[in-house]
């Protein structure tokens, strides 16, 4: 069973927790407002200390589970990755929580989600929004030795440059943008999680080669029968509408939902309602 103990409190507004995982890494995490427990899964580089404007707009009506994946911010990490590793830190989340809860992924962190559900979590509802996936010729396709690339630089010390590597070609952030990012106060967390782009690149596999989905990947996402919604941006590229809309026509109790106007950095304001309308009802 998850073991859970406090840490320090934050002015009475959150306080920081731990669960412990089924392969005895501590996993922190907040918890705050109230109703039924909605977990939330970031994506590559989101951690807790990024702030949560979205989690304080859903925490009049739900209980907000916001944790760090491991190896960021303040959880723990094992020797060795495995995606069934961070499949089991949301069950000891849900668990926690109280045996159940609503799930939303955010980016890869929808992947992760979508995994959570395939090995049986209690997951009532799930939200994701654009899992990206290159699953045609919309853009280019992310190179085949892109885990193998970022875990080079890492242990070659070149943490900035995994950074990079990983925002120009996967994020398609222009160069130019990168550069003014590195002299900006955040650079140095997003370097501090750099380690973990290889997790995220992991539990991506082959979505991003832009071939369709494999029949292996969507055999096992079509047993997920919990009511779920796939939403994208509407001034997000073509390749997310695609990735959106190959996802909900594989799952069978699935629809899709555009928001007009976002982008995959989507707006807080935008987002929590609709969350809200779909885990309340």
């Amino acid at each position: 069973m998850p073991a859970s103990e406090s840490g320090n409190a934050g002015g009475g507004v959150a306080t920081t927790m731990f669960v412990t995982s089924r392969d005895g890494t501590r996993i922190a995490f907040d918890r705050t407002g109230e109703g039924p427990p909605l977990v939330l899964v970031a994506g590559a580089f989101g951690n807790r200390s990024f702030g949560n404007p979205m989690g304080a707009l859903l925490e009049p009506h739900f209980t907000i589970i916001n944790y760090d994946r491991r190896g960021r911010n303040e959880s723990g990490d094992a020797p060795r990755y495995a995606v069934e590793r961070e499949v089991e830190d949301i069950d000891a989340l849900i668990r926690e929580a109280g045996g159940s809860a609503r799930v939303f992924g955010m980016s890869s962190g929808a992947v992760l989600a979508l995994e959570a559900a395939v090995d049986g979590l209690e997951i009532t509802k799930l939200a994701l929004y654009e899992p990206p996936f290159v699953v045609d010729d919309s853009r280019s396709p992310i190179p085949e030795d892109y885990v193998t690339h970022i875990k080079g630089l890492v242990a070659a010390g070149r943490r900035g440059d995994a950074v990079e590597y990983v925002l120009t070609v996967a994020v398609d952030v222009p160069a130019e943008f990168v550069a003014q990012m590195r002299t900006e106060p955040v650079w140095p967390a997003l370097e501090a999680v750099a380690h973990t782009l290889a997790y995220d690149g992991a539990i991506m596999g082959d979505t991003m080669s832009g071939k369709p989905l494999s029949s292996e990947r969507a055999k096992r996402w079509a047993s997920i029968t919990v009511p779920t919604v796939v939403l994208d941006g509407g001034a997000s590229p073509p390749f997310m509408h695609s990735g959106a809309q190959t996802l909900a026509d594989v799952l069978p109790n699935a629809h899709r939902r555009t928001l007009e106007g976002q982008t995959h950095d989507v707006n807080a304001d935008v987002l929590a309602p609709v969350l809200k309308d779909f885990f309340a009802g």
